[in-house]
């Protein structure tokens, strides 16, 4: 599995100084979001923003909202193959990662998809578990809007303003992001009713 992820790397990180590169930034995003890909889109958005600076806001939008939309597919076979879906996840080894997510679920409930954009585990699982716990799907949406906007525009931006080495900072503390962002909105939220 291993060698498979490095010659992915090695493909994307070649193909993203394509002229074409766009497109496969958007299929990627679409496809990563609701499917087993063992790469993230960080993959392609972080050096086409450094290659392209001026376009990396532009890089990161395109890659939240085709991000969305296949996570809206992940929730959609959540919601409606949740047993073909679960058959899959744990034939690729993801059930851990699948009842983490489920407990996170239980825990936090909807806002569980605001920091699953931060976390290590595949936004794809939260995707199919928000389905199949019949979460309200515009909230989904929302969340994942949020979530996965955040993530690639602070991805584009580091990588527009630092390059790798503030990319590479970023990602080590991913998670850490994700419970401050999800701190930062229950502190707003609470503050918005008192």
């Amino acid at each position: 599995m291993q060698e498979l992820a490095k010659k992915i790397i090695n493909f994307v990180l070649d193909q993203s100084s394509r002229p074409g590169a766009i497109y496969l930034l958007i299929g990627w995003s679409f496809v990563e979001a609701w499917f087993i890909i063992p790469v993230p889109p960080d993959a392609l958005l972080i050096p086409m923003s450094i290659t392209q600076p001026s376009k990396a806001y532009f890089y990161a939008y395109m890659t939240t909202i085709s991000s969305v939309i296949g996570g809206l597919l992940g929730y959609l076979i959540g919601f409606f193959a949740i047993d073909f879906a679960m058959t899959y996840i744990e034939s690729i080894g993801l059930m851990d990662a699948y009842a983490q997510a489920t407990e996170w679920f239980t825990l936090w409930g909807s806002a569980v998809i605001l920091i699953a954009g931060f976390t290590v585990i595949p936004f794809k699982i939260f995707t199919i578990m928000a389905g199949s716990m019949k979460m309200n799907v515009f909230l989904f949406l929302l969340a994942s809007i949020v979530s996965r906007g955040a993530r690639f525009f602070i991805v584009a931006y580091a990588s527009k303003k630092g390059g790798q080495m503030a990319v590479d900072k970023i990602m080590d503390h991913a998670d850490k992001l994700g419970y401050l962002f999800m701190a930062l909105l229950m502190i707003g939220l609470i503050w918005s009713v008192l």
